[in-house]
Formats: structure tokens, sequence, C-alpha cells
């Protein structure tokens, strides 16, 4: 399969068999579409004799891999949710303002210390294991945190396995305490900030109402700022409100954060929510912020927008890429009361709980559903030059807006392809700069 793409006036071709890109003119472009092109005898003959040479290297329309899905069925990673509740009240929260439709609690050490305990068990032969800190927001249970490190670094050590640590924070609580100890054991934070003060304060609102900005920014500069190399990002949402959020992402930039993420909205909330007729402006979005990466990069003035780096040489293996996502199989979420869900964004959903950390079991029908699962079952994908890069999109997402795990939701591959075109026009950009 080959994709022949345009980026203003830019012309590549993406082979999705070798993964490899690129560059041609104009003329070669229409010419491999089938379109009418006015052309001598030599310059078609020069453009075939390209093609050829690189059938002959195995870098166009090359046989897709025979490669097969690993799925171990080791648990590697738990979301433990150790807050069920939150001291913001963001209008777009899939976790409903971090109740996640139920009631306000915290999760207790004695079931952190069971999800640990079942993490162990259930690893394997794994020697690296993760723990997300999630919410709600898991900093209004700091107390249960900070003993959960201690005591899975601790029992971890003793079976020689190794875990890494991930808290989402909105920033709130972020004092001098906590911001220390989270810069010291957390393998990476994710702080969540969604831009201009305006932006952020229209939907990530405080107890009370009023707009959260003032609250936490200062803060989450703060903590970026003494957590120097080591790995963070800062994690923003937007809405159909602002569809120029590219001036979100450069908000961030200038700000002195040099790790963005900046996600569509997943929502049914009318006026948030994207739609369709959202995606033209968005793809135009996503050029505006790319055409600006490329300018400050070159400059040297560049930072890392999660969006478009995409690495076509060094990449994960391709086997990982095809297993798609681990949830509900490798990975797991963990609700206060020890109830086990494939992830956190099926967390409260009856016909998703798998199990609880007391009894260790899963169930066996739900697990094998997802462990199945891979880019192979996602019919719609087999034509789409993405599916090696993307691997079918999110379950979560697929489930909710089309009723099924392998249904992908046409709006995230709309942004998904417009993104990965945006994400290889900079490698591109920055492979001429190099040479």
């Amino acid at each position: 399969m080959v994709h022949i793409f345009t980026y203003h006036d830019n012309y590549y071709i993406y082979d999705t068999g070798s993964g490899s890109l690129h560059v041609c003119d104009e003329k070669t472009a229409r010419t491999l579409k089938g379109e009418p092109v006015e052309m001598t005898d030599e310059e078609l003959a020069a453009v075939l004799a390209d093609v050829e040479g690189l059938k002959a290297a195995g870098l166009y329309d090359a046989p897709e891999p025979a490669v097969q899905p690993v799925k171990s069925g080791e648990v590697k990673a738990l979301c433990l949710h150790v807050s069920h509740d939150c001291n913001l009240r963001c209008r777009y929260c899939f976790a409903d303002e971090g109740a996640y439709h139920a009631a306000r609690e915290v999760m207790s050490f004695g079931t952190a210390k069971a999800a640990i305990d079942f993490l162990l068990e259930k690893s394997g032969r794994r020697k690296v294991l993760e723990v997300d800190f999630f919410g709600g927001e898991p900093l209004m249970n700091f107390d249960v945190v900070k003993r959960t490190v201690y005591y899975a670094k601790e029992e971890g050590a003793k079976r020689g396995k190794k875990f890494l640590f991930t808290t989402t924070t909105n920033g709130l609580l972020l004092d001098e305490e906590r911001a220390a100890f989270l810069n010291e054991e957390m393998e990476n934070v994710v702080l969540s900030l969604d831009g201009r003060k305006e932006i952020h304060d229209a939907v990530r609102k405080t107890v009370n109402g009023k707009g959260s900005f003032d609250a936490v920014f200062e803060k989450i500069k703060k903590f970026v700022e003494i957590r120097g190399d080591k790995h963070y990002y800062v994690r923003g949402t937007f809405t159909a409100k602002n569809l120029d959020f590219s001036k979100d992402v450069l908000f961030l930039a200038d700000s002195g954060f040099e790790s963005i993420s900046l996600e569509p909205v997943v929502t049914d909330i009318e006026d948030l929510k994207i739609g369709e007729e959202h995606l033209p402006a968005i793809e135009r979005e996503y050029e505006k912020l790319c055409d600006e990466y490329i300018r400050r990069e070159a400059e040297g003035k560049g930072f890392l927008f999660f969006h478009f780096h995409v690495d076509l040489e060094g990449a994960p293996c391709l086997q990982k890429k095809v297993s798609a996502c681990g949830a509900g199989n490798e990975y797991f979420s963990v609700v206060p009361n020890g109830d086990i869900y494939p992830c956190h964004q099926f967390a409260g959903d009856k016909d998703f709980r798998m199990g609880n950390v007391f009894t260790g079991e899963l169930d066996p029908v739900l697990r094998a559903k997802f462990a199945r699962s891979c880019l192979f079952t996602r019919k719609k994908c087999a034509d789409c030059f993405a599916k090696f890069l993307c691997s079918g999109g999110c379950s979560a997402n697929n489930y909710h807006y089309c009723g099924d795990i392998e249904e992908p939701y046409p709006i995230t591959c709309a942004m998904m392809k417009k993104r990965l075109e945006c994400a290889m026009h900079v490698l591109a950009a920055r492979k001429l700069r190099e040479n």
C-alpha cells in the first residue's frame, strides 16, 4: 500500500509495507496517483525507473510484513484510581468530574497494597512494571500514593522487579512537599493545563465555579523548573470552543514547557464535542502549528509536540504496533474498592468489570476478548496507510462512540491521519535541514 500526499507545495510518498517516506515532485506524485500529467517520454521514463529502483530495494509498494501480535498475558501495568474525587469540576471530564458516576471516595492503602501484590503475582517474567496514579485528582490522597510507592519498591526489590511510576495531576495541590516527592519518585509526571488563561478557565473550573488557571499555572511552571531533564509533559485538551488550538500549544511552549500534548476532547457535551463539521478547521490548525513547529526547530527554539513526533526508523517493533493497546490484557485499571477494569476509560462500567484485586481473578471471557483484539481484528483499518503507526485507535473510544472496541471512531481516524502527515512533513524537513 502506498500513500501519496501533499503538504503545501511538498509531495510525499509513504510506503506502508516498508514504513519508508520519500520526497518527490508534483509530476511524480500526480503520475503515481493516476492523474493526467503533461510529461515528456524522458520524464515519464525517469519516474518509472525511480519507482522500479525503489521497488527493487523494497521501499515502494512493499508487501506488508508477515507479523503476528504478541500478547503474553503477563500483566505489566496498573492504573490506580487512588481518588475518585477531584478539587476541580472540568466541564468535559470523561470521569464525571472525578466520581466516575458513583460515590466520591478515595482508595485505602490496603486496596493499593492488594493491587501491587496482584501486579507482582500476575507479572510473570517481566522485570519492569508500571503504576500510574490517577483520579480524579490523585494528590488528594497523597499519603496513599507515597505509601504505595514505598511498598511497591520494597516488594519489587525482593523479586528482582523494578517499578516505574507516573502521576497525572491538575497541579492545584503541588506544594513543595508533593512536588519534591513526585520529582524524586516518578518516572513521568503528566500536568493538566489547557493553554491560554481564557481557554483553560472556560472549562477547568474549581468547585466554586471559578477558573483554575491562576491557581495552577505558577505551580506547574515551578515543578517543571525543578524537574530538569526528567520526563514530564503538559497535557491539555482542545474542544469545539478553541479550534484555534495551535495558539494554546504555542502559549505553552512560550511559557517554557518543552514537552506538550494537546488532545481532542472526548465528550458528548454539545457545545464542546468535536464533530465532523469541525474537521476542516482542525486540519488547517494542525498545518498552522506544523509550520511554526518547523520554523522554531530550525531556529534552535524547538519543543516536543507529542503528535508531531513519529519515528520511522527506531520506533517500537512491528509486533508491538500490531498488538495495539494492552488494555484488558496486560494493562488494567483499579478503582477505589479494588474492582478491575480494562483501562481508566472503562472504569465504572459494570459490563467491563473484570475482577477485583482482593481475589486476583480476572473474567476469562472479557480478558480473551481484549487479548484477541489487535490491528488485524479492526477490519476497517486494513486499507489505511496509518495502520502500523496508529494500531487501530483507542478501544474505549471505539466502544463509546461506535459500540464495539473493534470499530474505529471515524473522527479520531481523520485527525490521526492528518497529524501523521504533518509529523512526516516535520521529519522530512528535519532530514533535509540536516543534510
